[in-house]
């Protein structure tokens, strides 16, 4: 516990927290709680702010001016990264999966708004080279006397999941008090499901953590949240184990891929955007369409709202 406290000091303060927790009369056995992580800023809403706090400590503490990262062509993780990195004084480069013609809208128009510098890569180069690319990128800024930080996709290592062992530790009374039995949420890089199961671990709670996955693999994401939590678990001296065993994926939600919604998924944001939540195409609204058929061992649960509402003006067709 000490030691995550002096953790702690290894952050900027960017995001709008505590988060508030809310019970939603949705009708269903369970009782349906939310985490609004959708609250945790305007333009950088989203979990991905909590981990840029650590993050972005980091490059300043290695003296970046310049910042690297990737996503796809809707990321909020580049959005809020673009965001955060301009207000403070950082050039941000942001390689996307897609094509270049694309019309500005979402979370594309708002990186452009804010001054990103676009690199624009096939699904295929970035499956198979993304972080060659960005590498690529660093070499050629150095060359122009600026200093680069690659930041990962997501924002997923082992700095960037402290913001959600942080979250954690906001949310720990709240889950001891009303006997919480699981957390769900979506994983579409690790980072954010790899925090928790680190929180749960030092601050001692008897929840299930349960993630629905939004691409790849169950197996893909289990090496990658494991390799996400050791590196953390050595990098910080936590006195903590965690082993394969204890993550928890649900596959059968993607749909036809990535970023790609179903009937189902459309029918619930429209359904829960009725009660004032409004999930988003990519992942939120993946992830609680996959709560609501995983739900029949659990009573009291909690679903971890990362945001992602700029994204759904990118799929106006879908949606009207």
């Amino acid at each position: 516990m000490k030691t995550f406290q002096k953790i702690k000091e290894r952050k900027i303060d960017f995001a709008w927290k505590p988060t508030p927790i809310e019970k939603i009369d949705f009708q269903h056995h369970a009782e349906i709680y939310i985490k609004r992580d959708d609250y945790t800023g305007l333009i950088s809403s989203g979990n991905k702010i909590r981990k840029l706090e650590y993050i972005f400590f980091d490059a300043r503490e290695k003296g970046a001016d310049t910042l690297i990262t990737c996503g796809g062509i809707q990321s909020n993780h580049a959005r809020t990264t673009t965001y955060i990195g301009r207000k403070n004084g950082f050039d941000v480069y942001l390689v996307l999966r897609g094509e270049k013609g694309e019309i500005f809208k979402g979370n594309l128009l708002l990186d452009n708004l804010l001054g990103a510098k676009i690199k624009y890569v096939s699904y295929e180069e970035y499956k198979e080279r993304i972080n060659e690319i960005m590498e690529e990128l660093k070499e050629e800024l150095k060359e122009q006397n600026k200093k680069p930080y690659i930041i990962p996709e997501g924002a997923s290592n082992e700095i960037g999941c402290l913001g959600y062992v942080e979250c954690m530790e906001e949310m720990k009374e709240f889950i001891k008090e009303e006997k919480i039995e699981a957390i769900y949420l979506a994983v579409g890089s690790g980072g954010t499901y790899a925090g928790l199961l680190i929180g749960k671990k030092i601050f001692n709670l008897d929840v299930k953590i349960i993630g629905i996955i939004v691409c790849d693999t169950v197996e893909y994401f289990k090496n990658k949240v494991e390799n996400i939590c050791k590196r953390a678990i050595e990098k910080y001296n936590l006195e903590i184990e965690i082993n394969k065993e204890e993550i928890e994926l649900r596959d059968g939600y993607i749909g036809e891929g990535y970023a790609i919604p179903y009937k189902e998924e459309i029918d619930l944001i429209k359904n829960l955007a009725k009660y004032g939540i409004i999930l988003d195409p990519v992942y939120t609204g993946k992830a609680f369409y996959g709560m609501l058929n995983e739900l029949k061992e659990f009573k009291k649960i909690l679903f971890l709202h990362t945001g992602g509402i700029f994204s759904i003006f990118a799929y106006e067709k879908d949606l009207s």
